[in-house]
């Protein structure tokens, strides 16, 4: 299955109700969508800390009402493949998250990267506007999943039952270290467990001497294997979600390792491959 990484980041202004519309039209299987909270405890799509990284407005988007925030342009930062900056002279809102989710078919999943630091404010305003949309008869905790690099973010979500989880990263990560270091498994994943993790990393090696420490530091290091592929799916149903595919090699070896889905910033270019894969006999 194609994930479109914050709605398509490559392809259009990511998190905007346009690269939703773009991934649409490419027929992606899953939607991933980067939330934070407003000063007034409205969910909306953003994934950086400040405003200014991606919009004409500056500060956190935790210190401004919603109001303002679905005023600014949540496309005026991006680059177009000539360097232009076309979305200048036509803004695209930054949305709310319910928004959003009227937007997607409710067929279709959506996972949701919690990106607020503050875990406490953000879980609640998620949880109502899910409820307020189960409200109207849509089925969105049922299509919903939830996911963070914080830990604390998805403790606040798992005080809601209906909430669906990633495994925590740190567990994830560990678990990956451990195989491709060790070929041990340890903790092998419970059925219908969902993982997420890059399929290359870059990552430091450190090693604790008496009197110091010595680095070493690995360029986008192979975090996946078969032996971490099969100790991750030693149970039924578990769903691994290999981050960072962008290349035909890449979506290949994903296969090999019976990724359940892979997440890519252009919908465009892997929606193609797939189906390119697709036709290509084995």
């Amino acid at each position: 299955m194609i994930i479109a990484h914050r709605a398509g980041t490559a392809d259009f202004p990511e998190n905007t109700v346009r690269a939703i519309d773009g991934a649409l039209a490419h027929k992606v299987d899953m939607m991933w969508l980067s939330v934070q909270v407003s000063r007034d405890g409205v969910p909306v799509l953003y994934r950086p800390a400040d405003l200014s990284a991606l919009t004409d407005g500056t500060g956190k988007v935790a210190d401004r009402d919603a109001a303002e925030l679905t005023r600014l342009n949540a496309g005026y930062q991006f680059k177009d493949a000539s360097g232009g900056y076309p979305y200048r002279t036509r803004p695209t809102p930054l949305p709310t998250l319910e928004e959003a989710l009227r937007r997607i078919p409710q067929r279709m999943g959506v996972l949701l990267d919690m990106k607020s630091a503050d875990a406490e404010a953000l879980a609640p305003t998620i949880a109502k506007t899910l409820d307020a949309l189960e409200s109207e008869g849509r089925g969105e905790w049922q299509r919903v999943r939830f996911y963070s690099t914080e830990k604390p973010n998805l403790d606040a979500m798992a005080s809601y039952p209906r909430a669906r989880l990633f495994e925590d990263r740190d567990t994830t990560r560990t678990r990956l270290v451990t195989s491709r270091l060790t070929g041990d498994c340890l903790k092998a994943p419970r059925s219908g467990t969902w993982a997420a993790f890059e399929l290359r990393r870059d990552v430091t090696v450190t090693e604790k001497f008496t009197l110091g420490e010595g680095r070493s530091p690995v360029k986008q290091a192979l975090m996946w294997d078969r032996a971490t592929s099969t100790c991750f799916h030693t149970h039924p149903s578990v769903r691994t979600v290999l981050i960072g595919i962008e290349t035909k090699d890449d979506y290949a070896t994903a296969m090999r390792l019976n990724a359940y889905a892979v997440l890519a910033d252009s919908p465009e270019r892997m929606m193609k491959i797939k189906n390119e894969a697709a036709m290509t006999p084995r």
